[in-house]
């Protein structure tokens, strides 16, 4: 998670040679925790491919989702390259499809938590959908691109749209076995829903996604929000949510 507002670490020293012996083995199992709970929250971002098991039969096809909003605003970043879509064995799921379902699912997690829905804006999509197709033509997955642009350059792109915002981002694969966002299982996502729900249990399964959403810790009050989802012709899933914070 990538907000405007900065997120905000005591030595001691002794001179005895066994404290620092010590000293030295506890730092050296610390550094190995936190490797492995890097590790561990790389694979909630960006689940890993899962090949030679049978997870059952196919779902049925999406219905049609709650439409989001707008799809042409006035003011679109230029690097939104539109829809794009992969078919499966079940549908053809389009990324049009995909960002309605996130959008309305987002919405539900909020009311659970007693918070208002979140208004659809265009524009904040189409930022989130340049840098989702970014992400996937130049092969990286972060927030910060590599020419060092940060989503404050993005929304910089369209005007400055937004005082405060925030960005979550996922990735995933249509049609194919792919670790579950809790960990404990496996899934396939071959409709446009079932990649939703996958996309937002990624984002909820994750301390500092789920407060971007629900407005946790020092996440500011969004008043909008926009998604964007772009796949590629070998069904790699980019997935944005961009929030904003009007002036």
């Amino acid at each position: 998670m990538d907000r405007r507002r900065p997120a905000t670490g005591d030595t001691n020293a002794d001179g005895s040679t066994d404290r620092a012996l010590v000293r030295g083995l506890v730092n050296l199992l610390v550094a190995i925790l936190l490797v492995c709970s890097l590790a561990l929250g790389t694979a909630l971002f960006a689940p890993q491919l899962i090949d030679g098991l049978d997870i059952g039969e196919q779902p049925s096809p999406s219905p049609e989702p709650p439409p989001a909003g707008e799809r042409n605003p006035s003011v679109a970043d230029p690097g939104d390259p539109g829809a794009s879509s992969y078919e499966t064995d079940v549908e053809v799921v389009r990324s049009a499809t995909v960002e309605d379902f996130v959008h309305a699912k987002i919405n539900d997690r909020r009311a659970a938590h007693d918070l208002p829905p979140l208004e659809w804006d265009g524009t904040v999509a189409s930022v989130a959908r340049a840098h989702s197709t970014d992400m996937a033509r130049r092969d990286y997955f972060a927030h910060r691109n590599p020419d060092g642009e940060a989503p404050a350059d993005r929304f910089q792109d369209v005007g400055d749209y937004c005082r405060g915002y925030g960005e979550n981002i996922a990735q995933t694969w249509l049609d194919r076995r792919v670790s579950s966002a809790s960990g404990d299982g496996i899934v396939r996502h071959q409709t446009a829903e079932g990649l939703a729900t996958g996309l937002v249990n990624q984002w909820m399964n994750s301390t500092s996604h789920r407060q971007a959403i629900l407005e946790e810790g020092r996440t500011p009050g969004w008043d909008r929000a926009g998604v964007g989802v772009y796949i590629t012709d070998d069904g790699a899933v980019y997935a944005g949510q961009n929030f904003c914070q009007e002036w």
